[in-house]
């Protein structure tokens, strides 16, 4: 996939707001590398009070949360993906948000951007926010 500009995305009034709403955030591709942006973003979000679930294909315990290899296996609700993963992945992340059916934030993180896994989610009814990175997002929310 070439690079993308992103056509689909939230603004800053909605990233704000959904900043404010989110509380279970499931971390796609989250290192247990702590020299890693997925392992300094997820940590930062959990220290400023949100709900970490770490979504790796390897590991236990990342941030002392239990790993979970899927979306699907996640027991309980999730509010926002945060992706930290290609973007030629996105078309299948999409396929297990909407399938759970409970997700209603798709964030991919900076650098990561594919328009048409965004407006499959936005059309099953899911916030968009791509080519920005969160916890940017929420420190500049809350100056």
């Amino acid at each position: 996939m070439e690079c993308e500009f992103p056509t689909v995305n939230a603004t800053n009034d909605e990233i704000k707001t959904i900043l404010d709403e989110v509380k279970t955030v499931a971390v796609l591709g989250l290192s247990p590398d702590a020299t890693k942006d997925s392992y300094r973003v997820a940590e930062y979000l959990k220290s400023v009070g949100y709900t970490i679930i770490p979504v790796y294909p390897k590991e236990e315990s990342i941030l002392g949360e239990k790993v979970y290899r899927s979306l699907a296996e996640i027991p309980g609700k999730v509010d926002m993906v945060n992706i930290f993963r290609k973007p030629d992945a996105l078309n299948a992340i999409a396929d297990a948000c909407i399938e759970r059916g409970d997700i209603k934030v798709f964030w991919a993180q900076k650098g990561i951007v594919n328009n048409e896994a965004a407006e499959r989610v936005r059309n099953a009814g899911m916030k968009v926010v791509q080519n920005h990175c969160s916890m940017v997002e929420h420190r500049i929310s809350r100056s």
